[in-house]
């Protein structure tokens, strides 16, 4: 599948709308009790880009991003504000804020994961596309120096550390990260004067499985 290592414009993704989308199917039984089941192990994330767009100028470089990956031909990165850091929205990223493994002793490469927690319950989601720059690992909370004590795989999120962590060590990392995604639209209609009336076109982006 062919993907653009190319991040969407942030400013117009930030007036973005959107988020996880889960698939449930519901049967509801002769008795009045369901049964409920789910085909998705991972949510798919979906955003409307288009409620972003202030301008005409921003119109015409939203244009310009869509020709250059060919409609939904090719995938892209896709910045998503309300959840692109390991921590907290408003903190700081640290070496310590997600337990991605546990060292046996002879892995040395791991893969970057963020822990959602909620009443007991937890999921845990597969970064793919962590940011240049902004990735910290630590082994037993001791932080290592990038390209000295690990390096770092940006097009699948994969930490390959420069020796294996004993048995029994955490391995923790933290990390800004992008969505893949695609259009999910070969077409984007636009009209100079409806937009400035205020009515932006719709661009829907769809999280794409890598």
């Amino acid at each position: 599948m062919a993907f653009h290592e190319v991040r969407f414009p942030a400013n117009l993704s930030f007036g973005s709308v959107g988020g996880p989308e889960r698939r449930t199917e519901i049967v509801t039984l002769a008795n009045g009790f369901e049964e409920r089941n789910t085909p998705w192990e991972h949510a798919r994330r979906r955003y409307d880009a288009g409620v972003g767009l202030r301008s005409l100028d921003d119109v015409e470089a939203l244009i310009a991003f869509f020709e250059a990956r060919r409609g939904q031909l090719n995938g892209f990165r896709w910045k998503d504000w309300s959840d692109f850091k390991s921590c907290k929205p408003s903190g700081t990223v640290g070496a310590l804020d997600q337990k991605i493994a546990v060292g046996d002793g002879e892995t040395k490469v791991f893969q970057l994961t963020k822990t959602y927690i909620s009443g007991g319950e937890s999921y845990v989601r597969t970064i793919r596309k962590p940011v240049l720059g902004t990735v910290k690992v630590a082994v037993d909370s001791d932080p290592l120096v990038e390209s000295i004590g690990f390096d770092v795989d940006l097009n699948a999120g994969l930490v390959t550390l420069t020796d294996a962590p004993d048995i029994g060590v955490p391995i923790t990392a933290g990390f800004e990260f992008d969505v893949p995604v695609r259009f999910d639209t070969d077409t984007i209609q636009t009209s100079v004067s409806s937009f400035r009336a205020g009515d932006v076109p719709r661009v829907p982006i769809v999280e794409v499985r890598l």
